[in-house]
């Protein structure tokens, strides 16, 4: 199969040899879980239990709340301890509201919704409903709830779904593992999940550097003449949906535009596995693989952890510490975010957790810019960094926005090569997220003028149609008196 070539992008130290040759363990089931409501891109989910209830695994905790948004469900049997606020797997380290629950050791499962019979012929919004009912969310990190992209092939003409394997980020094996140890279910799940889109054609992209999961992938896929596996270039980050969908079919995806505009849409093999036992099973999604890695790791490994496992005890799992910590990462070094403390829960996004030391966490000084220009050679998206972040630094988003800054997939390729060390891409997502948020008040602010001008031209017409009625009231009262004085000067002649 041809490949085409990706512009920019780095080769940084992958580290991944502590981890890949490490085989999938299952974590045993923590006694207190803390599953937050908000796992995925959206709405957050809206609870269905109360506290003192007993669940029983499997069962709703949280329904979805809107078209975009995601259930999620109770990883073991239990009772509910607390629905209350702990602080969120993020930087800002700000509270999420959070269902606790207290493991009672049975893992007792509740009813699960049936399998679906014949999956690859069965209506495609059947295949979407119950993706929803499980709770899936793209398990590459972007947490997009899966449903919801497996509804483009409604609106778009798709020919090809993109399996992405491609795991570019260093340190991380948990995808890898996945396809090496669970090949088959993530092969059939691509199959379910093209069917749902309408794509007839399955392309695995998995990068070079995995020549056992390209194997095993490959064996997997072989009965299905629709199904190609193909081995992509080591190149960070080839695992962006936008790049890989380039490296595969050659096209380019135009600016603000979505990967299916181009007739293609891209899941990780994570999310295919899910899909399977979702569709298969009945299973929603309860635990993900993670990776766990970095200096400070006694004995680094891939994990599948409950959802709603603390991070301090998945670390525990793994030996603790082994040096002091200076970075603790959710997800990669390159594109993951640091985590303000371990007392955060594992969640669906999780694909990673990081301890890192200080000889790997590459920290200097930041110098003046030297106007180098390597920022605008290695970055993968055509963008020229020194300039966004110039007009940045001056508090000039729109100039930013005019020149790109909102096509950055804050990949971190530029910081990464910039001899002065220019946090780059803090620049951007601080941009990204301020021009966000002057878009959602615009559009709210968009929104209340349409409602205050639609209530005013209901007032009016309301006044209006009492006028009308008023003045269709004195008409008939003169018209009634008109006739009684018609009458009297008849009765009087």
């Amino acid at each position: 199969m041809k490949l085409f070539p990706v512009r920019g992008g780095v080769h940084p130290d992958y580290r991944k040899e502590r981890t890949a040759e490490c085989a999938i363990e299952a974590m045993p089931m923590p006694a207190r879980l803390c599953i937050p409501l908000q796992q995925h891109i959206g709405a957050p989910a809206e609870p269905l239990v109360a506290e003192g209830e007993r669940v029983r695994k499997g069962q709703t905790l949280a329904h979805s709340q809107g078209a975009l948004s995601a259930p999620v469900h109770a990883p073991t049997s239990g009772r509910i301890a607390a629905i209350t606020e702990i602080t969120a797997p993020h930087p800002s380290a700000l509270p999420l509201l959070t269902i606790v629950l207290e493991s009672d050791g049975l893992d007792e499962w509740a009813d699960l919704p049936p399998p679906i019979p014949d999956p690859l012929s069965a209506p495609p919004e059947a295949i979407r409903a119950r993706v929803a009912e499980a709770g899936i969310v793209g398990m590459g990190g972007a947490t997009f709830p899966s449903a919801v992209k497996l509804g483009l092939g409604t609106n778009h003409k798709l020919d090809v779904l993109v399996l992405n394997g491609a795991e570019c980020e260093p340190y991380l094996t948990c995808d890898d593992r996945v396809m090496r140890e669970h090949a088959d279910e993530v092969i059939d799940g691509a199959r379910i999940m093209a069917h749902a889109l309408g794509a007839p054609r399955i392309v695995v992209a998995i990068e070079s550097n995995k020549p056992q999961a390209l194997e095993a992938m490959a064996r997997a896929a072989s009965a299905f003449a629709d199904t190609d596996v193909v081995g992509v270039p080591v190149q960070y980050p080839m695992g962006s949906e936008r790049h890989l969908t380039q490296a595969v079919t050659g096209r380019e995806t135009p600016a603000r535009k979505l990967t299916a505009d181009v007739g293609v849409v891209v899941h990780n093999v994570g999310t295919a596995r899910a899909v399977h036992h979702a569709v298969r099973f009945g299973r929603p999604l309860l635990s993900r693989v993670v990776t766990v890695s970095g200096g400070a790791i006694a004995h680094a490994k891939n994990v599948d952890v409950p959802l709603g496992t603390m991070v301090s005890e998945l670390m525990a799992f793994c030996g603790g510490l082994a040096a002091p910590v200076q970075r603790l990462v959710n997800g990669g070094p390159m594109m993951g975010q640091p985590l303000p403390t371990p007392e955060v829960p594992v969640i669906k996004g999780t694909c990673g957790i990081l301890a890192l030391v200080p000889s790997e966490t590459n920290e200097h000084r930041t110098e003046p810019c030297i106007r180098c220009g390597s920022c605008v050679t290695y970055c993968p998206c055509g963008l020229v960094p020194v300039e966004m972040a110039a007009f940045i630094r001056k508090d000039d988003l729109d100039a930013a926005a005019r020149i790109g800054v909102m096509d950055c997939v804050s990949c971190g390729s530029c910081s990464y090569v910039c001899p002065s060390h220019i946090p780059l891409v803090h620049y951007f997502n601080y941009a990204k997220g301020s021009l966000n948020a002057q878009d959602r008040d615009r559009r709210k602010q968009s929104r209340i003028k349409e409602q205050a001008q639609v209530h005013t031209e209901r007032i009016e017409k309301q006044a209006q149609a009492k006028r009308e009625a008023a003045a269709a009231a004195a008409a008939a009262r003169k018209a009634q008196q008109q006739t009684e004085t018609n009458a009297d000067d008849r009765a009087s002649a």
